[in-house]
């Protein structure tokens, strides 16, 4: 409770600055004046809505450092950036020229390491690209369809466990142009609240009737199923023609799995249907990296349809759907991705194809169960460490994304540069991509990642737990505290970053 209050009073105290700085701009007393409109443009429609504009010019503005950093390498396990300096407050960068090396990668989605640049996956890669070219420039329903793309449509239903399955090149289209496809107008999906934006997106396109339930609850989910049958559709009455569930393997901001067996059991009991979105979960979860449904040790056939992305663990691109030869064969012919998007990039699509293999053992070696192993480890090692430092963190026990939790506006940006100072890369996440009094760090774990790399990050040596992310006492002899540029608080115990 008074860890709400103090970050709602750390908002209040950066919004009443942010309405100082604004007067202080229409008298030029403002040192940076980039916020304030031109002459030339005061007829022009705004942009944004008053207050987003407010909160990107005074609040976002003063840590718009911590995101969009250039990389110059593989995202692997270490990264190169290009060093980039700000002369007035983060409105514009500029380019250093230096290169700051070996940057341990915690931000990436490269949860079996394949994104790398030697290896089996890129010699293939390569090879393909000399024989069939970087791109088909063509729809799969016209010229663009390559023995290739079938190839690696029969690997992948072999490998989810189920009839037939179809790539995509886009795993944010993925959602957005199939969900679509599959309801419309009288029908109604139930949404989990933290579903990701691309699920949203094809919910919202589709014209079907949206309902939320709350994140991973199996009580407001039956709830709703239960209303959905008796009241039926607004109005009419009338039985809603399809029941659709979305929901996701493992939720990227949370770190939380999915509850698939009691989903799967609701699902069955009220005759509805299931999506999953498998973006985070496919490689990553289950004892052979099938994803939740073999972590739980469940049947595919279970789950209607089956979608995931390739940018995640496979270090590719794309997404894929998978399911009953008559769901895919109807989503050829239907869905919007099918009949207007591009073929899939021959190259990328071999790197998939080789890394599937590697985990499925096909390639002759164990690296790729060896892979999934070492994820499995690495994530409960690191998650085992932040808490006996005694830190705060979401997600389930198996999980590779890793949130730890910030609060105060004022560490988002504090966080971030603290932790690239000692060459560790992370992702810092705040308003309004998460509730206003959860920011966070997000750390992704890799089977790439060594236990050295992870002993870096989390020894308090160089986690700023040095630096009192954690509670601290600031001596009430002091007036007040620089938490963050041009942020004050009174002198009190509070946990801050100082």
């Amino acid at each position: 409770m008074l860890v709400a209050v103090l970050t709602y009073v750390g908002y209040g105290v950066l919004t009443l600055f942010g309405y100082l700085r604004d007067f202080m701009r229409q008298w030029k007393i403002e040192k940076c004046q980039n916020a304030t409109e031109r002459e030339e443009q005061k007829d022009f429609v705004p942009l944004y809505q008053d207050f987003e504009n407010f909160y990107n010019r005074n609040l976002y503005m003063r840590i718009r450092d911590s995101w969009n950093r250039p990389i110059c390498s593989v995202p692997g396990a270490k990264v190169d950036m290009m060093e980039r300096v700000s002369h007035d407050y983060n409105w514009t960068f500029t380019y250093t020229g230096r290169v700051i090396k070996d940057i341990i990668n915690m931000g990436s989605y490269n949860y079996l390491g394949f994104a790398q640049k030697t290896g089996p996956c890129q010699e293939a890669a390569a090879k393909v690209l000399s024989q069939y070219g970087a791109g088909v420039c063509s729809t799969r329903q016209e010229m663009g369809n390559l023995d290739k793309h079938e190839e690696l449509e029969k690997l992948v239903a072999r490998f989810l466990g189920v009839e037939s399955a179809m790539a995509y090149g886009m795993g944010f289209a993925t959602n957005s142009m199939n969900i679509p496809a599959l309801v419309g107008k009288g029908c109604l999906i139930l949404s989990d609240e933290l579903n990701h934006a691309s699920l949203v997106l094809g919910a919202r396109l589709s014209g079907a009737t949206i309902r939320i339930f709350k994140h991973n609850n199996m009580q407001s989910l039956e709830k709703l199923l239960k209303d959905a049958i008796v009241h039926g559709q607004p109005r009419t009455r009338r039985p809603w023609k399809k029941i659709l569930i979305l929901v996701e393997g493992i939720y990227s901001m949370e770190g939380s799995i999915v509850r698939l067996p009691e989903v799967i059991a609701l699902k069955k009991k009220y005759k509805s249907y299931l999506y999953l979105d498998e973006a985070h979960s496919i490689g990553a979860l289950g004892p052979s990296g099938r994803g939740v449904v073999d972590y739980f040790g469940l049947n595919p056939e279970d789950v209607d349809v089956m979608m995931g992305t390739f940018t995640k663990s496979f270090g590719a691109a794309g997404g894929y759907i998978g399911g009953k030869k008559e769901l895919i064969d109807y989503l050829r012919t239907y869905s919007h991705s099918a009949a207007y998007a591009t073929s899939m990039s021959p190259p990328v699509v071999e790197q998939i194809i080789t890394s599937v293999k590697c985990i499925m053992g096909e390639d002759g070696t164990t690296i790729g169960r060896a892979r999934v192993q070492q994820l499995a480890e690495n994530t409960r090692y690191f998650r085992r460490r932040l808490k006996e430092m005694g830190f705060i963190i979401y997600g389930n026990e198996d999980s590779p994304v890793v949130p730890l939790m910030l609060y105060m506006p004022a560490k988002i940006g504090a966080f971030g540069r603290e932790m690239l100072k000692r060459n560790i890369g992370v992702v810092v996440v705040g308003f309004p991509a998460t509730p206003i009094i959860e920011s966070r760090a997000r750390f992704c774990l890799s089977a790439a990642h060594t236990k050295e790399m992870l002993d870096t990050v989390s020894l308090s040596s160089c986690l700023p737990s040095a630096h009192n992310i954690k509670n601290v006492y600031i001596p009430l002899k002091r007036k007040c505290m620089i938490i963050s540029e041009n942020f004050f608080f009174p002198a009190i115990t509070i946990p801050v970053l100082v």
